[in-house]
């Protein structure tokens, strides 16, 4: 068994470790699937969505391959049973799984929503008007730029005249920009009919900050992002169609 590794900062680094251990210890040959998703998660004790980014990143390092509507297959067990190295050398410490991320962003960009309905001024409403234009634009010629939904979610931290919620916001998104594990996802998606859904989504949340209703844009800003959540997984799905509901048991930020 491995024995010889510092355990791993993030949740999904640590069920990825379990997984690496189970495949290094011979129980699989190549070209053997792997077990679904839902029993892996129930076994370990995990969300599906944390048992997603484990195999995303398993599959960065070339150990399994996602089938779409099949499965995940092991091509490539890893070389040393005896230690982690081959883990620890292949692993980023720093990148932040996709679904972990965006719970870290709804969090934060329900209340920063919820700011900017009170401190929006009309420069700032016009900015997030043009940032769904340019997006309604990309969507109708098919193009992939997903610049303006950035643009979006960046004029709505600059309407609550606060830089550090700006910088805050600027951050999550370059560590999605930068992060292998967010791209590896979304290789695996080339239905982009969602993005029409997710227009809408901004739409209501620009209504509801242009009408000044705090409440309503923190709530409009949580859904559309749990939305985000629910497609990509469903959209990265590579077997059972069914997946997991909220990421919290509650949802901390109801309206009273």
């Amino acid at each position: 068994m491995i024995n010889t590794f510092t355990k791993p900062k993030r949740l999904y680094q640590e069920i990825g470790l379990k997984l690496y251990e189970e495949l290094s210890d011979s129980r699989y040959s190549i070209g053997d699937r792997l077990p679904p998703e839902r029993e892996v998660a129930e076994r370990l004790g995990v969300s599906r969505a944390v048992v997603r980014e484990a195999l995303i990143m398993l599959e960065l390092m070339g150990l399994v391959e996602v089938r779409k509507g099949s499965g995940i297959y092991l091509i490539k067990q890893p070389e040393d049973n005896t230690s982690a190295d081959g883990f620890e050398a292949s692993l980023d410490k720093d990148d932040v799984g996709p679904f972990e991320m965006m719970q870290a962003r709804q969090l934060l960009e329900s209340h920063v929503a919820e700011f900017a309905a009170t401190q929006a001024t009309k420069k700032d409403i016009i900015k997030m008007r043009d940032a769904l234009e340019l997006e309604k634009k990309n969507i109708e010629v098919l193009d992939n730029d997903h610049a303006a939904d950035k643009r979006f979610h960046l004029a709505i931290a600059e309407a609550t005249q606060n830089s550090v919620l700006v910088d805050l916001v600027e951050n999550l998104w370059e560590r999605r920009e930068n992060s292998p594990m967010w791209k590896q996802l979304h290789s695996h998606i080339t239905d982009q009919a969602y993005r029409k859904k997710w227009l809408i989504d901004h739409e209501n949340i620009l209504l509801a900050i242009q009408q000044k209703k705090p409440d309503i844009a923190r709530m409009a800003m949580w859904r559309h992002l749990e939305n985000v959540k629910d497609t990509l997984m469903l959209l990265s799905e590579h077997q059972d169609p069914n997946f997991d509901g909220y990421l919290f048991s509650t949802n901390p930020v109801q309206i009273s």
